[in-house]
C-alpha cells in the first residue's frame, strides 16, 4: 500500500499546482492525452477528478478548440532569453536551465503561444492605422439590460452539474486563477511534448533536434511561401505586452487580397460616431465604398436560368505536386501464447486468478480515492447482472431480454465502477449494450435523436445505477416520464443489493470472440442526427490487443483516465483493455480516434526522452486548398501540428480525397484518413446505405483500380501520413466548412476568435462556429456566450476585432457574429456546446442573441453580375402591321362603346346633374342610396326626389351664403355617408367644382388635419362645406395647435339648410368643362389632384354600367372610402347614372363589427359588391374563427357574382385567395373575387364585371422580371411569382404596353408601362405649380414609333398583356392584363428593377414573429423595416433571417434591418404602405425602433 500511495502521489502530482521544482520532479512515464479530448484543457484547475469525468470539456468540446487533433500552437521561447539559449548546448542536466528561465519572466513564457497572439495583435494593429467607424447598432433601452454582477452566476458552477462549469468556474473569477492556469498549461504542455521529465521538452526545437520533425521539414520544404498571418493561440490569455510583428513579405510578389472592409471595423476608437440614423447610414456607405477584395469569378449569367458559372480556379492557388501516396501498414499484430479467446474469458481469468488486484479506482475532485473495484468483485457482480438481465425481466416463458437484444446503459460520469459492472454484465449475458448520457430534463439538446437511436435499436430496458435512478426527472406519481422521442423503457437498477444471486449451477456462456455485435457506440453527426456504430466481439478483442501492444501495457500498471469512460478512447483504455492483461491503469500518448474506426493511430510510449515528437508548421493558406506546405514559423498564418503516432498494429491506412470517389491523395495533399483493420466498427446500426458509404470504401489509385480487395473505413478525420509513417491529423470532416472553394476548419476559426482578448467579453469554452448555406455558398457563423458585465460598446468592439483577425489570418469573411447571454446555448450532455442544435436555433430564429453583427457586404462575393441595360429595338427595326420584331404588339381593348346597343336612357343627357333631375321626375320614390350603421340597420336613405331637393337647397346655400360664382372650387369635408352625396350634387347644381376630402380623425388631429388643410389650399377651394360636428372640430384648440385655423376659407355647415329652391339649376356650356377634382396621396407620398370633365364623368359611369350590367332593379353593396378614384365614383355617381340602389357601408364601421359588410351582402341578396383590401383583411383576420357561428346566423354568400377589390396596385393574390377559401363554406364562389385597376390618369382601367371569362392567374419567373422580361413558369417552380389578372378592361378603354424609357411599343408578354386611351381618362393634373412637362408626358404621350398618332395617358404602372385561350364576351380571344407594380415604387438596385412587395413577401415568410414589412432604399442601401409581434428579445433573431432570405431569393444584400413595434409602418386608406413616409420617419429618428442593425 505504501508503494501504491507513493505511485499515486506521483501521478496526481502533475494535477496539483506546486512550486516549480516539485512539479519538475514529477516524472510520469507518459500521459494519456486524447486529442479530441483537448489535452490543452484537460487539466485547467487543481480540483479535477482523475476518473471523475466531470471535466466535460476534456471530452466533448464540440465547439471549443482543435477538433480531433493534438494541434498545439507552440512556439518555444519567444522572450528575452532566446539568443543566449540558442548558444546553450543541450545538456542532460537541463533542470537548471528550467529554473533560470522561470526567473526571467513572471509568466511561464515557454509554453505560451505568443506566436498566435502576436499574429492577431499584428493583424489588428494594421487596422488601427486606418480609422473608420462602423456604425454601432441602435438598441432600445429596454433591450440593454445591465445585469448586476452579484446576481449573476457563471455558467453552471453548480456543484452537481455534469458540466465544464465546475472546471472553468475557477479560472474565471478568482484572483488566484491565473497562476493556477499557468501551472496547468505548463503541465499540459509537457504532456504534449511527450517528454520524460518536465524539463527537456523545449530542447528539441532549440537544438534543431534531428527528430522526425526535421525529416518532415526536409521532405516537405517546397518553394511555396505563402504570405499570410498567424494561427490562433488556444492555450493562454492574450499577452498585454505583445510584440508587434510586421508581416514579412513572402518571396512571391502577390500580396494576399485585402477584402471587404475588415480594416474599417473600428467602433468608437477615437472616431466620433453620431447616433443619428442618417449619420450612421452615411458612415456605413463610406465604409462600404472602400475597395472590396476582388469578387469571385463565380457569378450568375444573366440568362433566364441564371446558372452559376463554373468557378475559375485562382491561377496562383497552390496545387498538390507530390507523387501518389502509398498505403501505410502498421506493425504485425503480435501472437501471444496465452492471449484470452474473448474479453469475457479474460475477465473470468483475472477474476479467478487475482481477485484482490485493484481493477479500477475512482477519485474525487481532490484526488482522494473514493472507491476501488477489484477484479474479483467485477467478475462476480458482472455475473450477477448477466443472470438478472436474462432471467429476472419478464416471465420465464416470455423473457424481456434475450441474447442479442440491445439494452441501454445510463450511468452518471462519476460512477465508472457501476458502468463497468453493467457493461461486462451485458457482455456475459450476450446482450448488446448501448451506452448513452444521463438525460437531465425532458428537453435536453439532442435528446430526441438519442431517443430515435434507442427506438431503432429496439431498446426496451435501461440499466442504471441507484443514485442515477433517484436523480432522473419524475412525474407527480413517481414514474420516470418518457423522454421526448424515446421508446418506452423499463428502468433496471444494477446495484448488487437489488439483484438476486445466480443459482450455483448457473454459469455464463463464454464463447470465443466472433462476429456478433459486442456493443453499440452512439455518434452525433454534423446535422445533429445520432447514429449507432456497431462493434463486433472480434473487433473488440483485436482492438484491445492492438492497444495493449501499441502502448506496451503490462500487468499491474496504472492508467489515469480523464475522459468519458462511456465511449471512445476512455472506454477502450479505461474499461476494456483493463481486463486483457489485468492491468491497473497506466498511461498513453496523443492518439487519434473516431467512433467508426476506433483508434486510428497512437504515439508509442518512449523511454528515450531526447526523441522529440514529429512536428509540422503548415501554411494555413495551403491547408484551405487541401495542400501541405511547410512554412517557416516566422509566418503569421501558420498551423503547428504534432503527429498522433503510427498506424495501429495490424492495420493499413491511407488518405483519400474528401469528396467524390475515394481516390488516393498525393503525398502533399490533405485527405480523409481511411483504415483497413479487424479492430474497427462494422456498420451504422440499421442504416445499410450510410454503412456502405463509410464502412465499405475501396480507395482507388490514379489508374482507377482499388488498392486492395479489402474494404477500408472512413475515419472522419482529415490529415496526412508524414515521413517515417507518422500520422498527422489537422481536423475533422464534421468541422469542415467549404467557403467559395476553400476549406476552413471550425476549430481554427474558434482559436483565432479566442486569441482576441476573449476573456473580458466571452467565455472561452462557450463558442460555436458553423456554416450555413446562403446563395450557393457556405457562410461562416460564430456564436459566443457574452459575459454579463461587458458593455454594448465593448462587445461590439470585440466583435469587430474578431472579424478583422479572422479576415487577416484566414482570408475569409465571417457572415454573422452573434453574442448570446451567458449560459443560454444548448449543451451536450457533457457540457460542450451542442452545435447542430445551436445552428438549428439560429436558422429558425430562436437563438435570442443580445448582439449581432452581420457582414454580408464583405462576405458575399458571388452575386450575379449587375445588369447592363441593352439598347431597346428602335424604330429602325422591322415593324410590320402589329408585330414588333417577330412578336404581336402588346395591345388590347375593352368593348367599343359605339357598337353597343342598349336602352340606356341616361345616354341622352350630357351631364350627371341632368340625369338626376330626370330621375327625380320619372321615378321620384325610387331609393338610390341606403346607408347602414355598425349594427347593420338602415341609418339613412335617399330616393331620387329627396336627393334632388337636398341638392337644390345646398346650391342655394352656396350661392347666397357662400357668394360663389360658377367654376369656384368647393371642398367637401364629410364622413362617408349621404351628406357627402347631396353636397356633391348641390355643387353641380350651383355650377361649382367639388373636391371630396377625408375629414380629420378626431383622435389624431395632429397628423390628419394638415393633410386636409393642404388639399383645401392646393385645390384653391373658395369655400369648405361640412357637418356641424366637423365645423367645431376645425375650430377646436387641438386644430389650432396643428394648423393655422385663421387661414381656412369660409366654412358652411350643411346641417342648417335654407328652405328655398334656386331660381335655376346651372347647366354647363360644354361637356369638356370641369365636373370635379379628384385628390389622392400616392404611395410615394405625393399629393396629386386630377381634373375630371363632365364628358369623362358620364363616359365613366356608362362604362361601369355596361361592364357590371347595372339597372334600377339591381342592388350593389359598397364598402369603400368615398374620397377618390373608383371608390368615390361608385359611392356618389354610379347610382344616379344607372339607377341601381347602392347599399353604403362605411369601412370604419367594420372595426366595431367585422361581419357588417358580409351580413349586409347576405341580407340584401346582393349580386355585386365592392370593397378595399383593408376591408378584406379585416374580414379575413377578424372572422377567421367565426365562420361556423356566421353560418348559424344565416350568412349566405352564394348569390354573389362579383366581389371586386378596388385597388391601385398589383392584386394581392394571397389575400384574395385566403378570403375565398375562408368564406367558401358560406357559399362564396371562388371565382367571384377579383380586383380592379385604377390610377391617377384613369380612375378605372379594368373591372371584372359580370360577363366574360373568370380572372386568370399566371406564374412568372421573378428573376426575369427584374430584367423587365416576362417568362411564364409552372406553379411551384423556384423563383415563381403568382400574378392575378387585374379584372377585365372596361368598355371604351384601349391599352398598350410601352417601354417607359424609349416609349416604343413592346411585344406580347414583355414587361413595360401600361398606357391607356379612353374617353374617361382624366384631363390633366390640377396643380398650382403648373408643371406642364409632367402634365403632357403623363396625359398626352405618343409612341416613338408605330402608331404615333394616338394620344395615350401613362399610368405609371408596369405590367404586361397576355393573349389567353379564353373567349371574350364579343367572341374574340381574351387579352389578360397583369400588373406588376408602380414605377415610382420600384427600386433600381444593381441595374435591376425590384418591386418592394416581392422583397416584403419574402421577409414576412422568414419568421413567425414578423407581422408586416416595408422596404425602401436610401443612398443605394436597401433598408428593411419589420414589425415584430413578440418579445423584444426576439428582435435580434430577425436580423440574420431577414438578410438570408433577401439574399437567397432576391440576390440583394440588406444594408439596414430595422425592427419596430406593430403598427409603425404607415398605411393609407386603401391599405397601401406609405414607404416614403416611413423612410422620412426613419431618417429623422422618429420611429423609436427596438433594434437597428447596420450590415457590414
Amino acid at each position: 500500500s505504501k508503494g501504491y500511495e507513493k505511485k499515486r502521489s506521483k501521478l496526481i502530482g502533475a494535477y496539483l499546482p506546486q512550486p516549480p521544482a516539485a512539479n519538475g520532479a514529477a516524472a510520469v512515464r507518459c500521459r494519456l492525452q486524447h486529442s479530441e479530448g483537448a489535452a490543452r484543457r484537460m487539466l485547467r484547475t487543481a480540483n479535477i477528478g482523475v476518473c471523475d469525468i466531470r471535466e466535460a470539456a476534456a471530452r466533448e468540446r464540440a465547439a471549443s478548440t482543435a477538433g480531433n487533433r493534438p494541434l498545439f500552437y507552440f512556439r518555444f521561447g519567444v522572450d528575452q532569453a532566446l539568443p543566449q539559449e540558442r548558444r546553450t548546448p543541450v545538456t542532460p542536466s537541463s533542470s537548471s536551465r528550467y529554473h533560470r528561465r522561470r526567473s526571467s519572466g513572471s509568466r511561464d513564457e515557454r509554453y505560451r503561444s505568443d506566436v498566435h497572439t502576436e499574429a492577431v495583435q499584428a493583424a489588428l494593429a494594421k487596422h488601427k492605422e486606418r480609422k473608420m467607424a462602423v456604425p454601432m447598432p441602435s438598441k432600445r433601452r429596454s433591450l440593454v439590460v445591465q445585469t448586476s454582477m452579484d446576481a449573476y452566476t457563471p455558467p453552471d458552477t453548480s456543484s452537481g452539474s455534469e458540466d465544464e462549469g465546475s472546471v472553468q468556474g475557477d479560472s474565471q473569477g478568482t484572483p488566484t486563477s491565473s497562476q493556477g492556469s499557468i501551472n496547468m498549461e505548463h503541465w499540459i504542455s509537457q504532456a504534449i511534448h511527450g517528454s520524460t521529465t518536465s524539463t527537456t521538452s523545449s530542447s528539441s526545437t532549440q537544438s534543431g533536434g534531428s527528430g522526425a520533425a526535421h525529416r518532415l521539414a526536409d521532405v516537405m520544404a517546397q518553394t511555396h511561401i505563402e504570405n499570410h498571418s498567424a494561427p490562433p493561440d488556444v492555450t493562454t490569455y492574450t499577452s498585454e505586452h505583445s510584440i508587434q510583428v510586421e508581416r514579412p513579405q513572402g518571396s512571391t510578389a502577390r500580396v494576399a487580397p485585402k477584402y471587404g472592409n475588415a480594416e474599417l471595423m473600428e467602433t468608437g476608437d477615437g472616431v466620433p460616431v453620431s447616433s443619428r440614423v442618417s449619420a450612421k447610414i452615411q458612415q456605413l456607405v463610406n465604409t462600404l465604398k472602400r475597395p472590396k477584395r476582388p469578387p469571385l469569378r463565380e457569378f450568375f449569367v444573366d440568362d433566364f436560368e441564371e446558372l452559376l458559372e463554373v468557378q475559375q480556379p485562382d491561377p496562383n492557388q497552390p496545387k498538390p505536386e507530390g507523387a501518389q501516396m502509398l498505403a501505410m501498414r502498421g506493425e504485425q499484430l503480435g501472437v501471444v501464447t496465452n492471449w484470452p479467446p474473448s474479453l469475457e474469458a479474460a475477465l473470468q481469468r483475472w477474476g479467478t486468478i487475482s481477485p484482490k488486484a485493484p481493477c479500477l479506482t475512482t477519485m474525487d475532485t481532490n484526488g482522494k480515492p473514493l472507491y476501488i473495484l477489484t477484479y474479483g468483485k467485477l467478475w462476480t457482480r458482472s455475473m450477477k447482472v448477466a443472470y438478472n438481465i436474462l432471467h429476472k425481466l419478464g416471465t420465464k416463458q416470455e423473457p424481456m431480454v434475450r441474447p442479442g437484444d440491445r439494452v441501454t446503459l445510463v450511468f452518471p460520469n462519476n460512477d465508472p465502477a457501476a458502468f463497468m459492472v453493467a457493461f461486462y454484465g451485458c457482455l456475459l449475458a450476450e446482450v448488446v449494450p448501448v451506452p448513452i448520457e444521463v438525460p437531465l430534463t425532458r428537453k435536453d439538446a439532442g435528446s430526441q435523436q438519442i431517443g430515435f437511436l434507442l427506438g431503432s435499436c429496439g431498446v426496451t430496458v435501461a440499466l442504471t445505477s441507484d443514485a442515477c435512478h433517484k436523480g432522473l426527472p419524475k412525474s407527480p406519481t413517481g414514474e420516470i416520464p418518457q423522454f421526448k422521442g424515446w421508446p418506452k423503457l423499463l428502468w433496471f437498477v444494477t446495484e448488487s443489493k437489488h439483484l438476486s444471486k445466480p443459482p450455483r449451477d448457473w454459469f455464463p456462456h463464454i464463447k470465443d470472440a466472433n462476429n456478433d455485435t459486442a456493443y453499440i457506440e452512439y455518434k452525433t453527426c454534423k446535422d445533429g442526427s445520432v447514429l449507432g456504430v456497431t462493434v463486433t466481439r472480434i473487433a473488440l478483442l483485436t482492438h484491445c490487443q492492438a492497444l495493449t501492444q501499441a502502448c506496451g501495457y503490462t500487468e499491474a500498471e496504472t492508467i489515469v483516465n480523464v475522459l468519458d469512460f462511456k465511449k471512445d478512447v476512455g472506454l477502450w483504455h479505461g474499461i476494456l483493455t483493463v481486463s486483457i492483461k489485468g492491468l491497473r491503469q497506466e498511461v498513453i500518448c496523443p492518439c487519434a480516434s473516431s467512433p467508426e474506426a476506433l483508434t486510428v493511430a497512437i504515439r508509442r510510449p518512449t523511454d528515450d526522452s531526447n526523441q522529440p515528437p514529429g512536428r509540422g508548421v503548415l501554411s494555413m493558406h495551403g491547408l484551405t486548398y487541401g495542400v501541405i506546405r511547410v512554412d517557416s514559423e516566422e509566418k503569421l498564418s501558420v498551423l503547428t501540428v504534432q503527429d498522433v503516432g503510427l498506424v495501429m498494429p495490424g492495420a493499413i491506412m491511407c488518405s483519400v480525397k474528401p469528396d467524390g470517389i475515394p481516390q488516393l491523395c498525393k503525398t502533399d495533399e490533405i485527405g480523409e484518413l481511411c483504415v483497413c483493420a479487424i479492430a474497427t466498427g462494422t456498420s451504422y446500426y440499421g442504416l445499410s446505405g450510410m454503412t456502405k458509404n463509410t464502412f465499405e470504401v475501396f480507395p482507388m489509385t490514379s489508374s482507377g483500380g482499388p488498392i486492395t480487395e479489402y474494404p477500408f473505413i472512413r475515419t472522419g478525420l482529415l490529415g496526412f501520413i508524414g515521413p517515417g509513417g507518422l500520422v498527422f491529423v489537422i481536423g475533422k470532416m464534421d468541422g469542415l466548412m467549404v467557403v467559395s472553394g476553400r476549406r476552413h476548419n471550425a476549430d481554427d476559426i474558434v482559436a483565432t476568435a479566442l486569441a482576441v482578448e476573449p476573456m473580458k467579453f466571452v467565455y472561452r469554452g462557450r463558442i460555436a462556429v458553423f456554416s450555413v448555406s446562403v446563395l450557393h455558398d457556405e457562410r461562416i457563423v460564430i456564436v459566443a456566450e457574452q459575459r454579463p458585465d461587458s458593455t454594448e460598446e465593448d462587445s461590439f468592439q470585440w466583435m469587430s476585432r474578431v472579424l478583422q483577425a479572422i479576415d487577416s489570418i484566414h482570408q475569409v469573411g465571417v457572415y454573422c457574429l452573434a453574442l448570446v447571454p451567458a449560459n443560454t446555448l444548448p449543451k451536450t450532455p457533457l457540457g460542450g456546446i451542442h452545435l447542430s442544435e445551436t445552428k438549428q436555433l439560429f436558422l429558425e430564429g430562436s437563438l435570442h442573441p443580445c448582439n449581432v453583427l452581420m457582414c454580408p457586404h464583405t462576405c458575399v462575393t458571388n452575386l450575379p453580375k449587375p445588369r447592363q441595360k441593352q439598347p431597346e429595338i428602335g424604330p429602325a427595326s422591322v415593324m410590320v402591321g402589329n408585330l414588333v420584331s417577330g412578336k404581336r404588339i402588346a395591345q388590347a381593348s375593352g368593348r367599343d362603346l359605339g357598337q353597343i346597343e342598349d336602352n340606356d336612357q341616361a345616354r341622352k343627357f350630357l351631364f350627371l346633374s341632368e340625369v338626376l333631375q330626370w330621375r327625380a321626375q320619372t321615378t321620384p320614390d325610387h331609393v338610390l342610396y341606403t346607408l347602414l350603421n355598425c349594427r347593420g340597420t338602415i341609418a339613412n336613405s335617399l330616393t331620387c326626389v329627396q336627393l334632388h331637393k337636398r341638392a337644390e337647397k345646398i346650391a342655394v346655400m352656396l350661392m347666397e351664403r357662400g357668394h360663389l360664382q360658377d367654376g369656384d372650387h368647393v371642398a367637401l369635408v364629410y364622413p362617408p355617408g349621404i351628406d357627402l352625396i347631396a353636397a356633391f350634387y348641390g355643387c353641380l347644381y350651383a355650377g361649382c367644382v367639388p373636391i371630396t376630402v377625408r375629414p380629420p380623425h378626431p383622435q389624431n388631429i395632429a397628423t390628419t388635419l394638415p393633410t386636409v388643410k393642404m388639399i383645401v389650399e392646393v385645390s384653391r377651394s373658395a369655400c369648405l362645406m361640412t357637418t356641424q360636428l366637423i365645423c367645431k372640430l376645425l375650430r377646436s384648440r387641438e386644430a389650432a395647435a396643428a394648423v393655422d385655423i385663421r387661414t381656412w376659407p369660409p366654412v358652411l355647415d350643411t346641417d342648417d339648410l335654407p328652405k328655398k329652391r334656386p331660381a335655376q339649376i346651372y347647366k354647363p356650356s360644354n361637356p369638356e368643362t370641369l365636373a370635379y377634382l379628384d385628390f389622392s396621396v400616392s404611395t410615394t407620398g405625393m399629393l396629386a389632384g386630377v381634373k375630371m370633365s363632365h364628358a369623362a364623368t358620364s363616359a365613366f359611369c356608362r362604362s361601369i354600367k355596361l361592364q357590371c350590367e347595372l339597372y334600377p332593379s339591381r342592388e350593389v353593396a359598397i364598402c369603400l372610402d368615398p374620397y377618390c378614384g373608383l371608390g368615390f365614383v361608385l359611392w356618389c355617381l354610379c347610382s344616379v347614372y344607372s339607377g341601381h340602389q347602392s347599399i353604403l357601408i362605411p369601412p370604419s364601421e367594420l372595426e366595431t363589427n367585422p361581419a357588417l359588410w358580409l351580413l349586409a351582402v347576405s341580407q340584401y341578396k346582393v349580386r355585386d359588391t365592392f370593397c378595399s383590401y383593408s376591408v378584406m383583411e379585416l374580414c379575413t383576420k377578424g372572422l377567421g374563427s367565426q365562420t361556423e357561428s356566421l353560418k348559424a346566423r344565416g350568412l349566405d354568400l352564394s348569390r354573389v357574382r362579383t366581389c371586386v377589390v378596388v385597388a391601385e396596385e398589383r392584386p394581392r393574390i394571397a389575400l384574395t385567395q385566403s378570403f375565398s377559401k375562408l368564406f367558401k363554406d358560406l357559399g362564396l364562389h371562388p371565382r367571384a373575387v377579383s380586383t380592379s385597376l385604377g390610377c391617377r390618369v384613369n380612375l378605372a382601367i379594368c373591372l371584372q364585371g359580370t360577363s366574360g371569362p373568370d380572372p386568370t392567374t399566371v406564374y412568372v419567373d421573378m428573376r426575369a422580371l427584374r430584367h423587365d422580361r416576362v417568362r411564364l413558369v409552372e406553379r411551384g417552380s423556384p423563383h415563381s411569382l403568382p400574378l392575378m389578372e387585374s379584372g377585365k378592361i372596361l368598355p371604351g378603354v384601349r391599352i398598350i404596353i410601352a417601354n417607359p424609357e424609349t416609349k416604343g411599343p413592346l411585344g406580347d408578354s414583355h414587361l413595360g408601362e401600361i398606357w391607356v386611351h379612353s374617353t374617361h381618362n382624366a384631363s390633366g393634373y390640377f396643380t398650382i405649380y403648373g408643371d406642364e412637362s409632367l402634365q403632357s408626358d403623363h396625359f398626352n404621350s405618343r409612341l416613338s414609333f408605330g402608331d404615333t398618332q394616338t394620344i395615350w395617358a401613362r399610368t405609371g404602372y408596369l405590367g404586361f398583356l397576355r393573349r389567353t385561350e379564353l373567349t371574350d364576351a364579343n367572341g374574340e380571344r381574351h387579352d389578360a392584363l397583369y400588373v406588376v407594380g408602380a414605377l415610382d415604387e420600384a427600386m433600381e438596385l444593381r441595374g435591376m428593377r425590384y418591386h418592394p412587395i416581392d422583397i416584403e413577401t419574402s421577409v414576412i415568410r422568414a419568421h413567425k414573429s414578423i407581422t408586416e414589412c416595408a422596404v425602401f432604399t436610401w443612398t443605394n442601401l436597401l433598408v428593411v423595416v419589420v414589425e415584430l409581434d413578440g418579445s423584444e428579445q426576439e428582435a435580434l433573431d430577425l436580423v440574420p433571417l431577414v438578410t438570408n432570405v433577401v439574399l437567397e431569393e432576391h440576390y440583394l444584400i440588406v444594408g439596414v434591418v430595422v425592427v419596430v413595434d406593430i403598427g409603425v409602418i404607415p398605411i393609407n386608406s386603401r391599405g397601401e404602405k406609405q414607404r416614403m413616409h416611413l423612410r422620412d420617419g426613419f431618417l429623422a429618428d422618429q420611429l423609436d425602433p427596438i433594434y437597428v442593425a447596420y450590415n457590414m
